[in-house]
């Protein structure tokens, strides 16, 4: 898919499961937590932990039945924990090439400021980003309209993309607003996949792609 980018361009982008696989963000707070609870034999604990969740049985209700640790503390840790994580292969080259051509890029993304924010971070792609918006700190999460009209506020244009993964909430906003959608075609690891539960229902105008090979922004 081609997007001619220019001064009055604005991409914007989701986060989870679309510039990274969430699965990863679990998998590094699944590590942190062993290493806390089994410092001299974490992997045992990690390999038991991520089995349990592909399994569908409460990981955190098994934790809590074998240490001395609440919930509260193990939600602490997943959700404040520095991750270890991965952009998708193409995602810098075509930020990169946004830029390049004086366009702007936009974050919207559902979650709270501080692990939201670190995930950003991590990814090392802050530098790219003109505007952030999460939900924890505007107040309203997707599909909520109100929360794309913000990025027009501060990013104004003539043309607004949004690339996202979930079918269910991410694109009735900018849809509403004449955004152009796009969804990032789920590679087997995204947190959500059921998206074959709403491709009949929402009747949007969504264009997909496979990964971000699939992008070329001229």
């Amino acid at each position: 898919m081609d997007i001619k980018v220019n001064e009055n361009t604005v991409i914007v982008f989701d986060l989870d499961d679309t510039l990274y696989n969430e699965l990863d963000f679990l998998k590094s707070a699944y590590r942190s937590i062993a290493l806390f609870l089994e410092p001299k034999d974490w992997k045992q604990l990690y390999s038991r932990m991520f089995s349990l969740y592909r399994s569908k049985i409460n990981v955190f209700e098994f934790l809590i039945s074998r240490y001395e640790v609440s919930k509260e503390s193990l939600i602490s840790m997943y959700q404040n924990h520095y991750p270890d994580i991965q952009l998708f292969n193409g995602v810098i080259e075509v930020l990169e090439a946004i830029k390049s051509n004086k366009g702007r890029i936009g974050v919207v993304t559902d979650g709270r400021v501080i692990t939201q924010s670190s995930k950003l971070k991590s990814l090392d792609i802050l530098k790219y980003i003109d505007k952030i918006i999460i939900s924890e700190e505007f107040g309203s999460e997707k599909p909520n309209v109100e929360n794309f009209k913000a990025i027009e506020a501060c990013l104004s244009g003539l043309e607004y993309y949004y690339i996202a993964d979930n079918l269910k909430k991410d694109f009735i906003g900018p849809h509403f607003l004449g955004w152009t959608c796009i969804a990032v075609v789920d590679n087997g690891k995204n947190i959500h996949h059921d998206s074959y539960k709403y491709m009949d229902l929402l009747e949007l105008p969504i264009n997909f792609i496979v990964d971000f090979s699939d992008l070329k922004i001229i």
